[in-house]
């Protein structure tokens, strides 16, 4: 099996490989469209590409890999730099060499990707846009508090003022509106789209950000796995006989934790089984953002059971007994 390592950057990436005879070969590919084609179109078949995952540097790569059948493995570049043990130096041809050498050595690690549809793409750019117009009205209307204190106003831009935040108000209403048009539009992404929404505390943007990061609901497929992935999920903390509180991982998706947390706190408003949880919790003498990090699991844990189960989420349902499920009725009796 020929493992290429890959360094991936905005204009170009390194490439590190062994040839037949076992010595180490170097090259550097534009990363552009010809020039990744032509590059691809020289790789053996069965090779396996082992490149960092940089975001949007490597979607290119990764969609064309996809459409030629080479097999591509993206890496966190933190994973690489502490499986290697002491290391010196750095540069791109070095990290391509070590992206090899990661892939030879850990080769059944390897989680191999393909590119997202179409609808999670343009979903995925679509939302990107809105975060940074939100962003935008964010900035302008900060501004424009340290402006209202002045002794003398200017009339003429608190009008640019208000226009500017009119248009990016009305950008953001169609963006959104665009997103829940692709989602409308297909029937399974529709599907997934209102069983999450139905659970309170979900709005439009948790749902939508979920299936992007989720590939909707298949990439990360289970709850537990998207708790880690967004960060509030607990891991143990001990060591012989020196046992700590669980601690969670700093390298959760902030941006969802962030989401998750303002859908707990509606939850624990208007849902009455997280209020009760959160009251039960605070009599506990439970830290309040330990309760809210623990309602925000619970929340996935709840989107999750009913994309699974395919039932909208409702407060009367009953769980039952996971040993009566399979009970036939004369057994019952």
């Amino acid at each position: 099996m020929q493992v290429y390592g890959i360094d991936l950057s905005k204009d170009k990436f390194d490439v590190n490989y062994l040839d037949a005879s076992g010595q180490q070969k170097k090259k550097t590919v534009k990363n552009n469209l010809s020039a990744i084609s032509s590059f691809l179109s020289t790789v053996p078949e069965g090779s396996v590409l082992c490149a960092e995952n940089t975001g949007t540097y490597g979607d290119l790569l990764l969609f064309l890999c996809n459409q030629l059948q080479v097999t591509i493995a993206l890496v966190p570049g933190y994973s690489v730099k502490h499986s290697l043990g002491l290391v010196k130096g750095k540069s791109d041809e070095v990290d391509a060499g070590r992206l090899r050498e990661y892939g030879e050595r850990f080769f059944d690690k390897l989680s191999f990707k393909t590119y997202q549809s179409e609808q999670i793409s343009e979903l995925r750019q679509l939302y990107s846009l809105r975060s940074q117009l939100v962003k935008s009205h964010k900035v302008l209307k900060t501004g424009s508090h340290g402006r209202s204190v002045m002794p003398m106003q200017s009339i003429s831009a608190q009008g640019y003022l208000e226009s500017s935040l009119q248009f990016i108000d009305q950008q953001i209403d169609a963006v959104e509106q665009e997103m829940l048009d692709i989602i409308t539009a297909n029937a399974d992404l529709d599907e997934n789209y209102q069983l999450a929404v139905s659970v309170k505390g979900i709005g439009p943007v948790i749902a939508t950000d979920l299936i992007i990061k989720t590939g909707n609901f298949r990439e990360i497929d289970t709850a537990s796995k998207a708790a880690s992935y967004a960060g509030v999920c607990p891991f143990p903390n001990s060591s012989g006989k020196m046992v700590l509180k669980t601690k969670i991982s700093p390298f959760g998706d902030k941006k969802l934790k962030t989401l998750l947390y303002m859908g707990a706190k509606s939850a624990v408003k208007h849902n009455k089984e997280y209020k009760l949880y959160y009251q039960k919790k605070r009599q506990e003498n439970k830290p309040h953002y330990l309760i809210m990090n623990n309602v925000s699991n619970k929340l996935l844990r709840t989107i999750y059971s009913v994309v699974c189960n395919k039932i909208p989420y409702t407060q009367d349902y009953i769980c039952l007994d996971p040993r009566e499920r399979n009970l036939t009725g004369s057994e019952k009796k």
